[in-house]
C-alpha cells in the first residue's frame, strides 16, 4: 500500500520496502510508468537496503500538478528526502527517472551515495514527437508528457556542462540494440561522468522489467564495495 508525503505543497506517493535501520535507496519510474513497475526488483533490493519507490509527479499515485519539468522533478526528489529526513541514498533512475536522478545528482552531490541510471542517454537535442494518448486508461497525467518530451528534445546545455558535478560513483545500464534510446549517447554518459561505468544487458530499454536478475546482479555488484 503506499504512502504519502507532502514535498512543496504536492501530495507525492511512495512504496517502501526493507529494514529502517539499512542504507536508502530510492528508485525513480520513467514517463508514464510508476512505482509499481519496480515490484519485482524492489523486494529483491529490500535484502540488501531500504527501499522507496516513489511516484513521480503525475504519475500513480501522486498528485497531478499544473507544471511539469525535470527541474521540478529534481526538486520534489530532493523535497522527498527532506521529508523523510534522508540525508543521502543511492539513486536508482530509468528512462526520464534516470534523467530526474542525475539532475538530483548534479544539485545536491553530497546526498548522493551512488547513483544507478538505467537506459537514459547523454542529453543531447533529438527528435522526440509527441505520441497519441493511449486509448486505454492510464494511470498518469497525459499533460505530462508533451513538456517532457519537449525538454528531452531540446534540453539545457548546462545538464551535460554540470556532469562534472556529479561525485557519486555511477552504474549506466544500457539496453542494447533493441532500445530505442540512442545506445551511443547511453555508453558516452558513462565516460563522460567522473565515476562512471557502463554494463550492457541487450534486453532493450526495460531492463529491470525484461532481465530482473540479470539487473539485480549488476546493481547489487555494484553497490557492494
Amino acid at each position: 500500500m503506499a504512502e504519502h508525503v507532502d514535498v512543496g505543497g504536492i501530495r507525492l506517493a511512495y512504496q517502501v520496502f526493507g529494514d529502517a535501520n539499512s542504507a536508502p535507496l530510492v528508485l525513480l519510474h520513467g514517463l508514464g510508468d510508476s512505482a509499481a513497475g519496480w515490484s519485482e526488483v524492489a523486494t529483491k533490493l529490500a535484502d540488501h537496503r531500504r527501499v522507496y519507490a516513489l511516484d513521480l509527479r503525475g504519475h500513480g499515485e501522486s498528485e497531478h500538478t499544473p507544471e511539469y519539468s525535470y527541474e521540478l522533478m529534481r526538486d520534489d526528489v530532493i523535497g522527498f528526502l527532506d521529508a523523510l529526513g534522508v540525508d543521502s541514498a543511492t539513486l536508482v533512475g530509468h528512462s526520464t527517472g534516470g534523467l530526474v536522478a542525475l539532475l538530483v545528482a548534479e544539485e545536491v552531490p553530497r546526498r548522493v551515495e551512488r547513483l544507478v541510471v538505467e537506459d537514459a542517454p547523454l542529453p543531447y537535442p533529438r527528435q522526440r514527437d509527441v505520441p497519441d494518448r493511449p486509448a486505454d486508461p492510464i494511470d498518469y497525467d497525459w499533460a505530462a508528457v508533451a513538456p517532457l518530451l519537449a525538454q528531452v528534445a531540446n534540453p539545457d546545455p548546462r545538464w551535460r556542462e554540470r556532469l562534472t558535478e556529479v561525485t557519486a560513483p555511477t552504474l549506466v545500464i544500457a539496453g542494447g540494440p533493441t532500445s530505442h534510446m540512442p545506445q551511443e549517447w547511453v555508453l558516452e554518459l558513462a565516460e563522460r561522468l567522473p565515476h562512471g561505468r557502463a554494463v550492457t544487458i541487450a534486453v532493450g530499454h526495460e531492463v529491470h522489467r525484461t532481465d530482473p536478475q540479470g539487473f539485480l546482479t549488476a546493481v547489487l555488484t555494484f553497490l557492494t564495495p
